[in-house]
């Protein structure tokens, strides 16, 4: 960010004192505290949908969460003269959440539950209900075109080699979970449920990156990727980002559901949603995806390392859902 990017601070109605440079964005000490001034890459419809949510949490008084800032027109974004879009926001000075601190992992738990308390909205304009089956469908598609480039590809690097090896057993895994959920899908659809659903949203990107403990209490924070969906979606990406830091055990698992439906009770349908999001081999699609799109004539040593720790952890990532969804299929 240049000297003429900071100068479209100028349109807000804060005092600038001093400006310094973020991760990817603009930290300004103004009269009004910490802002972060970054850019933004979602429409006008999703960060009016992101302000309308946020606005609505923090009148709740539940969670505190971070805000959007105005200009004095009263527009979300500015935009400098090529026409990329920033947004001036809220920022809060604290640490991220310790995951291997079990404490602080069950309070980010509750924290989530209470956060889904305050994010259903009603009214007209609201985005369509995602459909985690459609992005499911999209990712064995590239998984199929990832596991042909590598039947055609000739000599392998040791990467390739175990990538390769390791596919079939993957990609059948994907298969099955993704018909199983089309089936789980349809019968959903003949019960009251999915008619009357309410319109429930997600923070998006839900894990300790976004969940800040600072001198005044927790804070959340990044809702940019916020999304009509099952709240389950958040739930999911924090329990599978902290089971597998922590090699899937089962006790940490039931203690972190037992800590959310202490105060949002999980339903039946909702507890096999988790389970279908949890089986499907998300981890590995991203590394394989990761790797069909990069440059191939050097891999770094890190996609290796992340493929080992997947396989390795397979055994007892299918041990955990055993254990803790048996009942529920």
């Amino acid at each position: 960010m240049n000297d003429r990017t900071v100068a479209l601070l100028e349109q807000y109605e804060v005092e600038v004192l001093r400006t310094r440079k973020g991760r990817g964005a603009i930290l300004c000490d103004t009269d009004r505290g910490c802002l972060i001034f970054k850019e933004y890459a979602g429409n006008e419809s999703r960060l009016a949908l992101e302000d309308r949510l946020l606005a609505q949490i923090r009148e709740m008084g539940i969670v505190l969460v971070d805000a959007i800032v105005p200009t004095r027109e009263g527009a979300l974004s500015v935009r400098d003269g090529e026409g990329t879009c920033y947004v001036l926001k809220t920022c809060f000075e604290g640490r991220e959440c310790n995951i291997y601190e079990r404490g602080e992992c069950l309070e980010a738990v509750r924290m989530l539950a209470r956060l889904h308390g305050c994010m259903e909205l009603a009214g007209e304009g609201l985005p369509a209900l995602f459909s985690p089956l459609r992005e499911y469908e999209k990712h064995n598609k590239e998984l199929i075109k990832v596991r042909g480039y590598l039947r055609r590809k000739g000599q392998k690097q040791g990467f390739e080699r175990l990538l390769s090896e390791s596919f079939d057993g993957f990609l059948d895994q994907a298969l099955q979970i993704t018909e199983d959920w089309r089936q789980y899908q349809e019968s959903l659809e003949k019960t009251d449920k999915a008619a009357g659903a309410p319109a429930l949203f997600c923070h998006g990107d839900y894990q300790y990156h976004n969940i800040l403990r600072c001198e005044g209490g927790w804070r959340i924070v990044n809702f940019e990727k916020c999304i009509r969906d099952s709240q389950i979606r958040d739930l999911y990406l924090l329990l599978r980002k902290l089971l597998e830091k922590s090699g899937w055990p089962v006790p940490l698992g039931r203690e972190l559901l037992e800590a959310y439906q202490a105060i949002r009770p999980i339903s039946a349908y909702d507890y096999i949603d988790l389970y279908y999001r949890l089986s499907y081999p998300e981890k590995f699609w991203k590394i394989s995806n990761f790797y069909y799109n990069s440059g191939k004539a050097w891999i770094p040593e890190r996609n290796r390392e992340k493929l080992e720790k997947l396989l390795a952890q397979e055994k007892e990532k299918q041990s955990f859902l055993d254990a803790v969804f048996r009942n529920c299929r």
